[in-house]
Formats: structure tokens, C-alpha cells, sequence
């Protein structure tokens, strides 16, 4: 009997539990926010129950709580990784505008607006007079459009902070990028990375609550003046229908005469809103440093808790899933630069049915940087035509006929009357005749020049030079073409449909829908580590012989990289004519480091190698960078996850994902 092999464990049975843990995290966050509103809203008619948590203030609480977690849900069922990648914010519109996570997003937020404006409306006092149902003269029940417009300002709150949920990208997840450790920084891990991501939490904080108050206000003061009277009669409508099903209301639909509007109901419509959105804000920050806290549980890789460690990795590394191979190739970069023990592991690991555990690693991490010259050599190329359906099996021929000795009949209609031969007689005749018959030139032949040739006197003598230029067909095109631009150059508006030359360089370069340049960078770091590192310690002289790849495919994709970076046309309506692109050039750069390392380490022994003169050559080449770039880039892509006043002065983790300021708009 053979013997049993021990099943290799997925990456993602050890990602999956961190990311629950985190998102618990996110939940307890939510929880004691929910808590402090519930508090908040309580009536201070005793000293204890207002506050104490096994009580009415707690169970405010959970429901707050229960309101807002939809929005949580749904991010977990909506994330991704990496930016959206198209020619022009039109284009995404497009692509997004109509799809089912948009309409659902929408619903969800919409949704907890309503349940957060149930509880709000709830918890407040009688003597505010906000319930759905008063009564008038005794028991005479009639609905209270104070509580409708509260509820209608709070819908109104979701579906715009549903709209800005899909058009500025919350769903992304921010993974971080491994870099080489600057001189004085200390080894290993960061210790206490989650009292890091709660720190910068509360560094936002201020950020979040000025957010929230901007939106709660702005949305208010737009519902209070415009929105509300359109939706009123169909909101009243619709709340009459609902509430006949309980109470004996009134048979008319028309609303009152005297609509709900005070400013006492608009201070505290702003205040309902600012809570709702606090919420929202706070979950989203905490969202987003929670996942984009790097692949570590107890300050060690995740797949350290597997029976197979590297199996496990290397299951990661090729699952299609790309959040899956991203945060594998992200605990890579981290073992190669951190983790000595896991890096050793690495190079004597040789005993794999598909090759040892360099080779594989050798052979993703290189499929993922080479995709980015596939992309670039295959773009102008028109698509490949799809595969010709296979020929059906030949048919048994059909038995052919006895050839002819005798030709067939012929197929010509009999009746046809024979063809009359035409004459000279009759030629001449019928020019005689048709000299007689002709009437001459017709009234347009004659008066059509000549009023061509007075509209051409009296445009001479009425129009300038100028104006008779704009009315040709070149004028009309270039006043098209400046009644364009002035369109482009609006500043909302004309901006959704600029092809900037940044968006179509990445969406060239990191694919489409999404592209995740951390993948690549960690990719690139993961090789030169690792092949660097083997100098001291490969045992078994592996790693030396995929080296000579390492350098040339580095050397083949930083040059196709930059040459198509400067050939790439500018496109006619990209007004801003700025080269610049920041994912593209943090993929050079990390290119670049990588390929100095493999240099300087393994330059020595390059005859060894079998590299060239016009190899090293080449990679010193590619290896070097313009003067005004010569310094490295201190920030990545991302900008710190830290408040203004601090963001210069503190520098981002190494490997933590930073959320932007523009992701908490």
C-alpha cells in the first residue's frame, strides 16, 4: 500500500481567517461608535439607565449597529484589489454605471439610511413631535410629515453616499508594497502593527468628523430647498398607503398646505445626518487599515501555521483569484526580506513533485513581471480571431452520376421574339427626331449661374474676410473643434471625458478592469532578495542558475517599459499634457533597485553566469536613473494614512497599505 501523502492547505484557509479577524475588528469599532450615539441619544431623565449597556441604551446601540452593518457586508462581498484601470472616468462610468453591484450598492446604503432614520425618529422625545402618527380632536389619526421629511433627508443621505461609494472606488483594498529598509530603520517586524492601525485612526478622526458634517449639511440644505418639494407628494402618497394597512387615516392623497419647514427641523436633520455619516466614515477607515495591515499573525507569516509552510505559499502564489496571489506575493516579498529561517527553508526545499520550491517561485514571479511586456507588445495589435469550429467528419460522397456521351438538352426560352437588326435608316431617323423634339436648356440651366454669381457679389459686399472664412467647410471644423476644447476644459464636466495620458498608460500596462502594481513590486523585491541572499545562503547552488533570467527579463521589461512611456502618444482631448504617471513609475523604480542589487552582487562572478559584456551592459543601462529621479521615492503611490498636519512628517510603514485622503471624501 502506498504510502499517504499529506494534504497541501491552502493559502486561503489561513488569509480567510485573518481577514475575519479583522473585519471583527472593524465590527467592535462600529459597536462602540454605535454606542457612544446611542448614548448620545438618550433622555437624561435618570443617572444610570441612559448610559448603562444592559439596558435601553444598549439595545439602541445594537440596533444602531445592525442599521450600518449592510455597509460592511457589502464591502466584504465587494472588495478588490487594485485601481480601476480605463481611458477616461467616462469610460468607467460606463462600465460601472449600470451593473448590479452598483444598484445594489445604492439599495444597501439607501436601506440603512432608512433604518438609522427609524431609530433616530424613535428615540427621540414626545415633546419633539416627530412620531409617524398624531392625533388631532380626540382619537382622529393622522400622519405627521415631520417624521417623512427626516426620513426622506436621511434616504436621500444613502443614495448619495452610494453614488460616491461606486465613483470614488471604496471597494479597493489598499495592499501594501515591501521596500528595502532604510539605513538605522530595525530588523524584523514591526512590532504592535495593530496599535499602529488604531493610532492613525485616531489621527483621521478629525478628518472623518469634518467629512461627515460637509456632506450632512450639504445634503440637507439641498433636501430643505429643492429635492423635497418634488418628492413630496409621492413620498406622502406612498406613506399613506403603508400606514392605512394599521390606523384609519384619511381617504385623500394631497398633502398638507402647509409643508414641515422650519429650522429647527433643518438643524436636526443636519445632526441626523452627521451621525449617520460618522458611521459610515469611521467604518470605512477602519475598513481599509484593517485589511491593509500586512500578511502577519503574531508577528509571523501566515502560512507558518501550516503543516507544509511553503506548499501552502506556493498554493497562493498560483491561485487565479488575485486577492489571493496578492497577499501571497506580499508575505513573500516580507519571508525574503525578514525572515531568515523561512528563506533557508526556501532554498533547500528541493524535494517537490513540480520542481523545488526556488524554481516555482523563480518561474511565477517571472509569468508576473513578463505579463507587463506581453501587455505592451501586444497593444495597437487587433485582437486574435476566436478558434475556427473543428470540420465535421467527412461524409460518405455521394455516388457521382454516368458521364454523359450525348450533350444535354439546352435551356433557352423558345418564345423570346427574335432581336430586330437596327438599320442606318433608323439611326438617322431617330436623331432627326430627337433634334425636333428637344425643348432646349430648362429654366435651371439657364438662371442657375447666373444667381450663383449675384449671391457671390452680395456675400463679397456684406461679409468681411474673416466671416467669409468661418462659413467654409474648414471654418465650421475649427469652430467645432473650439466649441470642443472649451468643453473639455470645464472644470467637472469636461474632466469625466479627458483621456489623461496616466489612466492610458495603466490600463495599458497593469490590465484591465483592475491593476494592482503591489503585485508586481513585491514580485520584483521577492527575486532580487531571494537571489541575493542565496550567495550566503544556498547550499546547494540552486538559485545561481536562474539569475542570468532574473537580469534580463528585469533589463528587457524596464526598457520596453520607459521606451513605451516615452513613445506613447498624447491623446487630443488630454489638455493637461503631463507625462507623470505614479503606478508606472513605482514599478520602474522598484524594478530598477531590484536589478542594482542583482548587479552589484552577482556582477563579479557574470562570465561565471554566462552573462555577456552586452548583457551587463544593457542591465547597467536600464539600471540608471535620470537625474532629477536619482533619489528614491520616499512615499509610495499611496499617501500616508495620516492626518495633514502629520503626513510630512512621519514616513509610511514599509509594508502597510496607506489609505489616500481622497479615499474618505
Amino acid at each position: 500500500m502506498p504510502p499517504l501523502v499529506a494534504r497541501r492547505v491552502p493559502y486561503k484557509d489561513f488569509l480567510q481567517p485573518a481577514l475575519q479577524r479583522r473585519f471583527a475588528s472593524t465590527a467592535g469599532v462600529l459597536l462602540a461608535i454605535a454606542y457612544v450615539e446611542a448614548v448620545s441619544l438618550s433622555r437624561w431623565n435618570s443617572f444610570i439607565w441612559p448610559w448603562f449597556p444592559i439596558g435601553p441604551a444598549g439595545i439602541r446601540a445594537t440596533i444602531i449597529f445592525a442599521s450600518v452593518l449592510p455597509i460592511v457586508v457589502l464591502r466584504i462581498a465587494h472588495s478588490h484589489t487594485g485601481i480601476r484601470t480605463s481611458n477616461s472616468p467616462f469610460d468607467t462610468f460606463c462600465q460601472t454605471a449600470f451593473s448590479f453591484a452598483t444598484i445594489e450598492t445604492i439599495i444597501t446604503f439607501s436601506f440603512s439610511a432608512w433604518c438609522f432614520s427609524q431609530i433616530y425618529l424613535f428615540s427621540t422625545p414626545m415633546a419633539a413631535n416627530l412620531k409617524w402618527i398624531t392625533y388631532y380632536s380626540g382619537d382622529r389619526a393622522r400622519l405627521n410629515e415631520r417624521a417623512l421629511f427626516y426620513t426622506v433627508d436621511l434616504v436621500i443621505l444613502g443614495i448619495v453616499q452610494g453614488i460616491f461609494h461606486i465613483s470614488l472606488d471604496y471597494d479597493r483594498m489598499l495592499l501594501g508594497s515591501v521596500k528595502a529598509r532604510r539605513e538605522g530603520e530595525a530588523d524584523g517586524q514591526a512590532n504592535g502593527q495593530a496599535n499602529e492601525s488604531w493610532g492613525r485612526l485616531g489621527e483621521w478622526l478629525p478628518v472623518l468628523i469634518v467629512r461627515a458634517g460637509m456632506l450632512s449639511i450639504a445634503v440637507a440644505l439641498a433636501n430643505y430647498v429643492v429635492f423635497y418639494h418634488f418628492l413630496r407628494p409621492y413620498a406622502w402618497s406612498l406613506s399613506l398607503s403603508f400606514f392605512r394597512l394599521f390606523y384609519n387615516l384619511p381617504k385623500s392623497n394631497i398633502p398638507p398646505t402647509q409643508a414641515p419647514w422650519s429650522i429647527w427641523m433643518l438643524g436636526r436633520s443636519m445632526w441626523a445626518g452627521f451621525l449617520l455619516c460618522l458611521l459610515w466614515y469611521i467604518g470605512d477607515m477602519a475598513f481599509k487599515l484593517q485589511l491593509g495591515k500586512a500578511p502577519l499573525k503574531n508577528n509571523q507569516p501566515l502560512s507558518a501555521e501550516s503543516k507544509d509552510p511553503n506548499g501552502s505559499l506556493l498554493n497562493g502564489l498560483k491561485s487565479k483569484k488575485p486577492r489571493i496571489s496578492a497577499f501571497a506575493m506580499w508575505e513573500l516579498a516580507l519571508i525574503a526580506r525578514d525572515f531568515d529561517v523561512r528563506r533557508q527553508g526556501i532554498f533547500e526545499d528541493i524535494d517537490r513533485r513540480d520542481g523545488s520550491m526556488w524554481l516555482q517561485i523563480h518561474a511565477t514571479c517571472l509569468s508576473t513581471i513578463g505579463a507587463i511586456e506581453q501587455r505592451i507588445d501586444n497593444y495597437g495589435r487587433p485582437p486574435p480571431a476566436p478558434p475556427a469550429p473543428p470540420a465535421p467528419a467527412a461524409a460518405a460522397a455521394p455516388p457521382q452520376p454516368p458521364a454523359r456521351i450525348v450533350q444535354p438538352p439546352r435551356n433557352e426560352n423558345v418564345l423570346v421574339p427574335v432581336p430586330i437588326r437596327k438599320s442606318l435608316r433608323d439611326s438617322v431617323g431617330k436623331f432627326v427626331s430627337h433634334v425636333l423634339t428637344s425643348p432646349g436648356k430648362t429654366p435651371v440651366e439657364v438662371y442657375l449661374p447666373e444667381a450663383r454669381r449675384k449671391a457671390q457679389e452680395a456675400r463679397d459686399r456684406l461679409l468681411t474676410q474673416e466671416q467669409r472664412e468661418a462659413l467654409t467647410a474648414d471654418g465650421f471644423n475649427a469652430m467645432f473643434r473650439n466649441l470642443l476644447f472649451q468643453f473639455l476644459n470645464t472644470p467637472t464636466i469636461g474632466l469625466l471625458f479627458q483621456k489623461i495620458f496616466s489612466r492610458r498608460l495603466t490600463t495599458v500596462v497593469l490590465d484591465r478592469p483592475y491593476g494592482e502594481v503591489s503585485i508586481y513590486v513585491n514580485a520584483a523585491y521577492a527575486l532580487s532578495k531571494l537571489a541575493v541572499s542565496s550567495l550566503t545562503e544556498d547550499r546547494y547552488g540552486n538559485v545561481q542558475r536562474g539569475v542570468p533570467a532574473i537580469i534580463r527579463t528585469f533589463t528587457t521589461v524596464i526598457k520596453k517599459l520607459e521606451r513605451f512611456r516615452d513613445t506613447l502618444p498624447m491623446h487630443w482631448t488630454d489638455l493637461r499634457n503631463n507625462r507623470e504617471c505614479g503606478e508606472v513609475q513605482e514599478l520602474l523604480d522598484a524594478l530598477k533597485d531590484g536589478l542594482t542589487e542583482l548587479i552589484t552582487a552577482f556582477g563579479p562572478y557574470s562570465a561565471d553566469l554566462r552573462l555577456t559584456r552586452a548583457d551587463m551592459r544593457l542591465a547597467r543601462e536600464a539600471a540608471e536613473r535620470p537625474q532629477a529621479a536619482a533619489a528614491p521615492a520616499q512615499a509610495p503611490a499611496q499617501a500616508p494614512a495620516q492626518a495633514p498636519a502629520q503626513a510630512q512628517a512621519q514616513a509610511p510603514g514599509p509594508a502597510e497599505a496607506q489609505p489616500d485622503m481622497q479615499q474618505v471624501l
